[in-house]
């Protein structure tokens, strides 16, 4: 499983998150704590808006730990939005276009979790990618499809509901299938004014999701970055958050 973060509120240097605490991204990229594997050395990729709509991105399938480039970015780049990602492949290539943050327009998407026997869905869920949409499809895993399977049904309009009728969908073809692995779906999005993050699994058993309130604005993280565990709070399983940039977040029900 993946480890990453996303922050909304006051600008304020990447680094500050992703390099700098004692457990930061880059730290979890070789010994996180709370993943199946300790070790997410497949890839990384940051996405930060600024002052344009459309937010900026950087993803390499260098290990994090590993690439100069991205401790520079991030002690050059402050944002007031911006997400953070480090991947452990789940069977599909290591590549650039395989590496979170996925980006569609003004949108943002990180995603920490699994489609059971993906190589058995996988046309069936591309399929749920309008032809509109199909030509930003550049990669081959199971997390963009269903980001862009959710931009097709209305994730401007109404973004949980969007992600729900997909994934309402995928366990569906699952039964059919007779699948038994899980569907797991740990995962945040943003707008580039709103942040989504929600915590949800078929099994019950989703990947770790927390939050808190910092001195500059809100951290959205899959383990804590510091050492004052009793300060975040965790996402519980069909759980969400959805925050406004120098808001507070409002908890709502994921199913």
């Amino acid at each position: 499983m993946c480890r990453f973060l996303a922050y909304c509120g006051e600008p304020v240097f990447l680094e500050t998150l992703v390099c700098t605490p004692c457990h930061s991204l880059i730290e979890q990229s070789m010994h996180a704590t709370e993943a199946k594997t300790g070790t997410n050395g497949d890839g990384f990729g940051v996405g930060w808006y600024s002052e344009r709509t459309e937010p900026g991105r950087y993803c390499e399938i260098r290990p994090a730990w590993s690439d100069e480039n991205l401790q520079s970015i991030c002690s050059h780049v402050r944002s007031r939005l911006f997400f953070a990602h480090v991947r452990a492949a789940t069977g599909t290539a290591v590549s650039r276009a395989n590496c979170h943050p996925f980006k569609a327009g003004r949108f943002l998407f990180m995603h920490n979790g699994q489609v059971g026997d993906w190589p058995r869905l996988r046309r069936k869920v591309e399929a749920m990618i309008p032809d509109e949409l199909y030509s930003a499809r550049t990669g081959t895993t199971d997390s963009e499809a269903i980001f862009l399977a959710a931009l097709g049904q209305g994730l401007e309009r109404d973004s949980v509901g969007a992600f729900q009728r997909v994934l309402h969908a995928i366990r569906d073809e699952m039964r059919a299938l007779d699948i038994t692995s899980p569907l797991r779906f740990t995962a945040t999005w943003t707008d580039g004014d709103r942040i989504w993050a929600v915590r949800w699994a078929s099994d019950d058993k989703p990947p770790s999701l927390y939050w808190r309130r910092g001195d500059n604005g809100l951290i959205v993280v899959s383990e804590p970055v510091d050492s004052q565990r009793d300060q975040w709070r965790p996402v519980p399983p069909g759980g969400g958050l959805v925050a406004r940039v120098g808001a507070a977040p409002e908890m709502f029900r994921f199913h």
